[in-house]
């Protein structure tokens, strides 16, 4: 494992529960800038459990509690005084399905800037366009940005829902199954737009789809049960794995 990089994230010995089910089990694993990181593994294994832990989502759920620790910046985001907004800004999460607002594609990007007490019309328009940009969604948009952001296709607005996330400035991107819901032509361009964001951002990827997880990521986790399974470098975890588990995973032996 390089270790060159800096570790933007840092989970260590984390364990969460739903109720009295221990759904992530002694969980440790680093993320690092500018590499994107893929979880895969059966349905049900953790891996979108896990990720929504690295921006507290998994506060929202009732009944369930967390153990250990996960350090962004030397912080550790598990401890009950940190702040959630806070958190959030720094580590954007794009969904399985779009989910852009009911407004205008311009508001879609612009709200989550006034929200944050942005008023000058100027910076948030700029902000606005450098993010589309960004997302390579500016030149399919820029001559409609006051249509109701519903009436793009599905790829489109998931890539609207990357600039809105991208708008806020994050240092940690999580992606939970962005293309699940897309066509190969949109997924290809999302796929393209994950090793753009790269260069400037730490990124976490969900994926039920291996082939996809070999393309976009540096590093691959492969989960089962609640638990990391294996951890390493993706062409030596799709060439040559260490688990036993791991290799019957890959090959299709169930999953």
């Amino acid at each position: 494992m390089s270790t060159e990089n800096k570790a933007r994230i840092e989970a260590v010995n984390v364990n969460f529960y739903y109720g009295a089910h221990k759904a992530i089990k002694n969980m440790s694993i680093n993320f690092y800038d500018n590499k994107v990181t893929a979880f895969i593994g059966p349905s049900g294994c953790g891996k979108s459990t896990f990720i929504r832990l690295l921006n507290k989502m998994n506060e929202l759920v009732p009944n369930t509690r967390v153990e250990g620790s996960i350090f962004l910046d030397g912080d550790d985001i598990l401890d009950k005084k940190i702040d959630v907004v806070k958190i959030r800004r720094k580590v954007g999460m794009v969904f399985q399905k779009p989910n852009p607002f009911p407004k205008t594609i311009f508001q879609n990007i612009a709200y989550g800037l006034e929200i944050n007490g942005e008023r000058n019309k100027k910076t948030i328009a700029d902000i606005v366009e450098q993010s589309l940009k960004k997302a390579a969604l500016w030149n399919e948009v820029k001559d409609r940005l006051h249509d109701n952001a519903l009436r793009l296709s599905g790829g489109q607005q998931q890539r609207l829902c990357i600039a809105r996330c991208l708008a806020v400035e994050p240092e940690v991107i999580l992606f939970d199954e962005p293309c699940a819901s897309l066509d190969p032509i949109s997924t290809s361009k999302i796929e393209d737009l994950i090793l753009e964001l790269k260069k400037q951002y730490t990124i976490a990827i969900v994926t039920h789809n291996m082939q996809q997880a070999a393309r976009v990521s540096d590093y691959t986790a492969f989960m089962y049960l609640g638990e990391l399974i294996e951890f390493g470098n993706t062409d030596k975890i799709f060439t040559v794995p260490r688990e036993k588990k791991t290799e019957e995973y890959l090959s299709g032996k169930f999953g």
